[in-house]
């Protein structure tokens, strides 16, 4: 009797539990799905639009559906711009800016995970402190050092700082080598290498993940850059896509369709990007939470 008093109350608990636990996923999937419809309004509006004949664009209430599918409008956009140039450009401004990101970055992380010097940990936060300066502050005083350095009209005023420390990237490497344990550098040393050898042969390879992680925020970052582009670069050819797309607005011409074509071709890599190193993105805020 007892026995079965017990196994009845053990059976109303997990019940309850199951019951529960039912209840906080469906209140979750009620918050988050309707969140999720509202960030994806502006991309699906985005891929609407760019399928839509001219006249339809800006009906209200909106069409979603186009009367006629415009898929010529995705074609139009080469006849235009020249949008396989801005694509080259763009790739070429992101391969060499996430080089130069990680080259920088981590051995400047590897500096101050390892290192030990007068005011390191000074050095450190000011360093970070920079992440709080707006980029207007420093806007002009750029401006200025690269037309003395005769640097405007070409890429070199973005991609030269990304092969010094940023300060996002580093934080992020820097937490991570201080999970290294520093046995390892010991036995590398003892083996004979030097502090180049364990960086390169030691530290590096164990690293891929946070280094995974910086490439993919940093492929974001100088994938969609438009304002040091549209500030340093002059001659059309040398356009990235961020600021290419801006083409199809002037004084005289507003082509909504073409430009939020133009925007789908552009947002393809990144969305790719995304889906298949989403799981980085995390483990990257993991990584920089670690206590260091």
């Amino acid at each position: 009797m007892a026995a079965s008093t017990k196994t009845k109350v053990q059976d109303s608990f997990w019940s309850r539990r199951k019951r529960l636990r039912l209840q906080n996923h469906l209140l979750t999937y009620l918050v988050l799905v309707p969140g999720a419809l509202l960030f994806l309004y502006p991309l699906l509006w985005m891929l609407s639009t760019s399928l839509k004949p001219k006249h339809q664009i800006f009906t209200y209430p909106i069409e979603w559906i186009p009367d006629t599918w415009m898929w010529s409008n995705y074609g139009e956009v080469f006849n235009q711009v020249p949008f396989w140039t801005y694509t080259v450009n763009t790739a070429v401004i992101t391969v060499i800016g996430v080089v130069g990101t990680l080259f920088g970055s981590s051995l400047a992380a590897y500096g101050f995970a390892r290192f030990r010097f007068p005011g390191r940990d000074a050095l450190f936060l000011l360093m970070l402190s920079t992440m709080m300066v707006p980029i207007w502050v420093t806007l002009i005083p750029s401006f200025l050092m690269f037309r003395w350095f005769g640097w405007l009209n070409s890429y070199l005023p973005i991609l030269v700082p990304a092969f010094f420390a940023q300060p996002f990237y580093t934080f992020l490497l820097r937490q991570f080598f201080m999970t290294v344990p520093v046995d390892l550098e010991d036995a590398a040393r003892i083996d004979g290498a030097n502090r180049l050898q364990i960086f390169l042969n030691v530290m590096l390879p164990l690293s891929r993940p946070a280094l995974a992680t910086a490439a993919i925020f940093a492929f974001f970052f100088y994938w969609n850059e438009f304002l040091l582009p549209l500030i340093y670069i002059q001659d059309q050819n040398k356009f990235p896509i961020s600021v290419g797309i801006s083409s199809f607005i002037s004084e005289y011409r507003s082509d909504f369709a073409l430009m939020m074509a133009a925007s789908g071709m552009a947002l393809a890599p990144p969305i790719l990007v995304f889906f298949f190193a989403q799981r980085y993105f995390i483990q990257g805020f993991v990584i920089s939470g670690v206590k260091g």
